[in-house]
């Protein structure tokens, strides 16, 4: 994900700032320099990125601040905050209710992804419990109908469109009332889009949302059109009541950062993102964790969230608890890459623990890291149970790793990297010992049980360096329930009481 390379590198320019022996304007200066050189080659528009330098300059005024002041933490606070600040605009005008009938109209130019994503948004509440419908407006387009359709049955989600009726107000009005009759409680339409904003386009939008009187009409828009997307959100905002915007194609393009921060720009607030073509492949856009995890400082109530949505519920209670104790066996590793594989794109996965992604999976190499856990498993197919119970590294002696290698059809230099994985991860996973963990929808009960010696070991040691040891931890968490530091709450909890 190109974005993961913008976090990168914002990253990279905090911890070079962190490694200075004294932090003076001389320092500030060149980090700074570095996070607007990022921002700027992601296509963020430079007003937006002058205006975020100058704000951080203005809150880190090194001279004004008393001796004792961790300085690294609290230009690290201010960076994510203006972060946050630029591409944050606000909450949607409407939010479905489950069981309670809703309607929501897509809107977007051809091209843009507006049918999948249609698919996607319907297919993410039905894993909720939602009953959604799509119903095909899009007349204009050859083969929408047909997209949708197989969209729809391959998420078995019910679906309505025609091939002979050319008026998709007629279409839409029928296929909203139909799903009402059935008491689906999302009914979606997907309208036509065209290549460019003409009149034509915007007039049959305004007739189909006078028709069907969405309760939501969300704005579907490629993210490869960068800071362009200004112009085209204000236009689409102008023509119809848009409410929520989703961003696609945020897989594959450096300009992902100037279509976010553009479309913040307008107001407009964005809700989901599209990460790839699969269905899977789609994130809820919440800012402050999204900050979070781009800059490598996880999102650990999200991981939990698909810790929950993932494995099965009578499994959780004894995953969570292993978890909390610390001891990891080949045997969960195997589980836990199970999971991993149900989770989505790994990429996703891992940038939700603090500080883990880059020690896990190399960016942009998702598809090598899936096939790698694939090869893995099979060879842990081979393995005895004594072999995938046991916590004793001594237990794998040579004679083991050629048997498993012959078994599994692998070399024995495969088995040997398979083992040094497990040992890697055993490290980390040792590092949540003692945590108590939180159960469905009690994500917040993990701040109020943690204080900032459990916190510490679940940090990567440069992370915590960065913030200034135990103590700058013990200092950073106090602050946690104030307003601005709120963002990092996912990340550190909000307070060690």
């Amino acid at each position: 994900m190109v974005l993961a390379q913008l976090g990168g590198s914002i990253a990279r320019a905090l911890q070079q700032m962190s490694n200075a022996t004294i932090i003076d304007e001389k320092v500030l200066s060149e980090c700074l320099n570095e996070i607007s050189r990022a921002l700027l080659q992601s296509d963020v528009q430079f007003k937006l990125v002058r205006d975020m330098q100058a704000n951080i300059k203005r809150i880190v005024n090194l001279d004004d601040l008393a001796a004792g002041h961790n300085k690294r933490r609290i230009i690290q606070q201010a960076v994510f905050n203006e972060l946050c600040k630029m591409l944050d605009p606000g909450k949607p005008s409407f939010t479905p209710k489950k069981g309670k009938t809703s309607v929501v109209m897509f809107v977007g130019l051809q091209g843009s992804g507006k049918t999948t994503t249609c698919t996607k948004y319907a297919y993410y509440h039905q894993k909720k419990g939602w009953k959604p419908a799509l119903v095909c407006a899009d007349t204009f387009r050859a083969g929408a109908f047909d997209q949708l359709k197989q969209n729809a049955t391959k998420t078995k989600i019910p679906y309505y469109g025609s091939y002979m009726e050319s008026d998709p107000v007629k279409i839409a009005v029928e296929g909203v009332e139909t799903f009402k009759k059935e008491n689906r409680d999302l009914i979606i339409v997907d309208t036509s889009g065209r290549h460019k904003q003409e009149a034509a386009l915007f007039e049959e939008m305004r007739q189909v949302s006078e028709a069907t009187k969405p309760d939501l009409i969300i704005f579907v828009m490629d993210s490869s059109i960068g800071q362009a997307a200004f112009d085209q959100a204000q236009a689409f905002k102008q023509s119809v009541a848009v409410g929520a915007v989703i961003i696609t194609k945020m897989d594959g393009h450096a300009k992902g950062g100037g279509a976010l921060s553009a479309v913040a720009a307008t107001k407009s607030p964005v809700i989901f993102i599209g990460t790839g073509e699969h269905m899977e492949e789609f994130e809820v856009f919440d800012v402050k964790p999204f900050v979070s995890r781009l800059l490598g400082m996880g999102d650990w109530s999200g991981f939990m969230d698909k810790i929950h949505e993932v494995v099965p519920t009578d499994q959780q209670p004894e995953l969570l608890q292993k978890l909390s104790e610390g001891s990891f066996t080949l045997r969960l590793m195997y589980e836990q890459f199970q999971n991993i594989l149900k989770m989505g794109p790994i990429g996703q996965v891992f940038s939700m623990l603090p500080g883990f992604s880059a020690e896990l999976m190399p960016k942009g190499h998702e598809k090598e890291s899936q096939a790698k856990i694939k090869r893995y498993m099979t060879m842990m197919d081979s393995m005895t149970n004594a072999e995938l119970d046991s916590t004793n590294p001594k237990l794998m002696n040579e004679s083991r790793i050629m048997r498993i290698a012959r078994g599994s059809g692998r070399s024995v230099r495969d088995v040997t990297e398979m083992l040094e994985e497990y040992k890697r991860l055993a490290k980390i996973w040792s590092k949540m010992k003692g945590l108590k963990i939180p159960k469905k929808g009690e994500m917040s009960a993990l701040s109020r049980n943690m204080n900032a010696q459990q916190m510490s070991k679940v940090l990567p040691p440069q992370m915590l360096k960065q913030i200034g040891g135990m103590g700058g931890l013990q200092s950073l968490m106090k602050q946690m329930g104030s307003k601005d530091m709120g963002g990092m709450g996912g990340m550190f909890g909000r307070g060690d009481k």
